[in-house]
């Protein structure tokens, strides 16, 4: 059973490396937690799912795509866009600065696909070499209740794309 509207959104630990504008980009610091619950409480944020940070789709349409939308997104009452893949916060930072994610995006990694798995939203992908993955999604989060559930059925980004993120906000 998947997430839908209107249910509260699990409670997960999620890791990732705060920004900082002033570390050496080749600097390897520890990722931390980022309980969901407690950050995202009282506040409205943007949950995407990517299957695999420097993947074709993820790295050349949607990532970009909320990178480019931050202002859209802010002007639209979003306190927080996090993205999220099944990997550790290690590859989530190189991937934030490789994509100079800076504050605009939080880069989290779902290392064990515990929430992905929560949600309901995981995929296997074994035969492709990247074993159990989230699917490719968006979520709209208020105050911890779901108000929308973008999943992509097929390739492409479309469902979980900031368009369509920006016309339920």
């Amino acid at each position: 059973m998947s997430i839908q509207v209107n249910d509260i959104i699990p409670e997960a630990t999620l890791h990732y490396v705060p920004f900082d504008p002033n570390e050496d980009i080749t600097a390897c610091p520890r990722p931390i937690p980022y309980k969901l619950h407690e950050q995202l409480k009282g506040k409205k944020a943007i949950i995407f799912a990517i299957p695999g940070p420097f993947t074709p789709t993820c790295s050349e349409t949607h990532v970009p795509g909320y990178l480019n939308a931050y202002e859209a997104l802010k002007a639209k009452g979003v306190n927080e866009v996090i993205c999220i893949s099944v990997v550790d916060g290690f590859i989530m930072n190189a991937f934030a600065k490789a994509y100079k994610a800076g504050n605009k995006v939080i880069m989290a990694g779902d290392g064990s696909a515990e929430f992905s798995k929560a949600l309901g939203l995981t995929q296997d992908l074994t035969k492709a070499g990247m074993g159990i993955r989230s699917k490719r999604f968006a979520i709209i989060v208020d105050d911890l209740v779901v108000k929308y559930v973008g999943v992509e059925e097929g390739p492409g980004v479309n469902a979980s794309g900031v368009d369509a993120v920006l016309a339920k906000l």
